[in-house]
């Protein structure tokens, strides 16, 4: 496994249950989680919690990195505030490192122009078609999508959003990942036993 953190951008008005499963499994497989902010003062998602960003986006690069995650929030949609962060996913994912994008994020991510060439999803592909993007041929309908490096998702599918990011980063894969995935999205007991006998939980 990578000794490299996670980096998880957080912003005002970030959607923060759609990030959960993923930094919380990534956390118990051992990874560091380092928010990443405009800047290093504090920012209040749209439930209300206050956070304190470890670090602030001009400092973080690719190299340091195993991943940046990218939630959704209203400002993707109401402003061009977050557009550095889609700059700084462009940065990573020329650079080889992942990005995962869910909700707005995935709208900040077209209107960069990085959706034109890879296959994407996200809440609908109208949301997407209004930003004005080329990459709509590319759009898939299903809960999350993998290219490559790029790991996409709706608004309604944090738990898919975790399973594709968990498999690419080889946390968890083959049957134990689609028991993680059947656990937590259908309330499926039977693979809970799958999940206690690989020592996943």
């Amino acid at each position: 496994m990578s000794a490299k953190p996670v980096h998880l951008a957080v912003y005002d008005t970030l959607a923060d249950w759609e990030t959960g499963h993923a930094t919380a499994q990534l956390a118990r497989a051992g990874h560091t989680i380092v928010t990443v902010g405009p800047s290093t003062a504090p920012v209040t998602s749209t439930g209300g919690l206050r956070i304190q960003p470890d670090a602030a986006l001009e400092d973080v690069r690719p190299e340091d990195s195993a991943l940046l995650i990218l939630p959704g929030a209203d400002l993707w949609d109401t402003s061009d505030d977050l557009a550095p962060f889609a700059r700084k996913a462009r940065a990573f994912l020329a650079a080889g490192v992942p990005v995962a994008a869910i909700c707005g994020a995935t709208a900040g991510l077209a209107r960069e122009g990085l959706l034109d060439d890879r296959d994407h999803t996200s809440a609908v592909s109208f949301y997407l078609a209004a930003t004005g993007y080329a990459g709509g041929e590319r759009y898939v309908e299903t809960d999350a999508v993998t290219d490559g490096t790029l790991v996409t998702a709706g608004p309604t599918e944090p738990v898919a959003f975790a399973r594709e990011i968990l498999r690419l980063l080889g946390v968890y894969e083959g049957e134990v990942l689609d028991a993680w995935y059947r656990l937590f999205h259908d309330s499926d007991a039977a693979a809970y036993a799958v999940l206690e006998k690989a020592g996943a939980l």
